[in-house]
């Protein structure tokens, strides 16, 4: 177009700019809960984080060109955007995964840790109680508005920490996230043991009730008896405890999303 000059170095820098954007916004869609789901084809997967992108780079104050001069020091930076995604998708998704723990250990006492189910999340085969209790999960986390929460949190750390800055942050901005990890992971395994133990407990009264009974009353086959009464009375608590379980299950999400917003918002001044 006549009058119109396009600046090739300009148009570059700002891809080189893009690009460490969207590396940051992939991290997330590798981690993330509801994100991570098999059953969501890679290339629309691909194509949301792209968009995002493109979203969010003219959002960033104070975002301008950037000019990496060398290979490694693009890897570098590379790298350190999908770091940044990554931890904070895996920060928001571990208390999901801490009660399908739950749920596996309920269902392993129960007598269920052979019947495992496909599960289409995560493309894998598990327990179908603690399947059940990741979607019970899950199902929190959309409604405390996880994923609204999670994005605008990792938008939130452009403003911290610029696109191709994180290689500046330095060895404290690694460190943090593993001890943000380690307390999210402390939290959520003792969620997981209160949602488990009640069905754990049922489960182990009856087992002495029943060797008790079956020392008082050989005649009885304690062990075939056993085994229905405990599948029994482990679903029927677990029925009537789900309502109960609400509550931990609630507080391990938002644990979760607070640790990871936290760790996000205070990146900046990790270096």
């Amino acid at each position: 177009m006549e009058g119109v000059s396009l600046n090739p170095e300009g148009l570059l820098a700002h891809a080189t700019a893009w690009t460490l954007v969207l590396f940051r916004v992939a991290g997330v869609f590798v981690a993330a809960p509801v994100l991570t789901s098999v059953m969501v084809p890679a290339r629309y997967k691909a194509l949301a984080a792209a968009m995002l992108a493109c979203c969010a780079y003219p959002m960033i104050p104070g975002v301008g060109p950037v000019v990496i001069e060398d290979l490694p020091r693009a890897l570098v930076s590379v790298l350190g955007e999908f770091f940044v995604g990554l931890a904070i998708g895996a920060i928001a998704g571990l208390p999901l995964l801490m009660m399908e723990l739950a749920g596996t250990l309920a269902g392993t006492t129960m007598g269920l840790g052979l019947a495992r189910v496909f599960n289409p999340e995560s493309d894998i085969d598990t327990d179908i109680v603690g399947q059940l209790l990741f979607f019970v999960a899950a199902g929190v986390y959309v409604a405390l508005g996880g994923l609204e929460a999670v994005f605008a949190g990792l938008v939130g750390t452009f403003e911290r920490v610029p696109p191709g800055a994180v290689a500046g942050v330095g060895p404290a901005g690694a460190g943090s996230v593993l001890a943000v990890f380690v307390g999210v992971l402390t939290s959520g395994t003792e969620v997981a043991l209160r949602v488990a133990a009640p069905i754990v407990g049922i489960v182990f009264l009856l087992l002495i009730v029943m060797g008790v009974l079956g020392k008082t009353i050989p005649q009885l086959n304690a062990m075939t008896v056993g085994f229905s009464l405990q599948l029994l009375a482990g679903l029927a608590m677990l029925a009537f405890g789900l309502s109960a379980m609400r509550e931990p299950i609630e507080q391990g999400v938002a644990a979760g999303l607070e640790a990871a917003l936290s760790w996000a918002s205070a990146l900046g001044g990790a270096g």
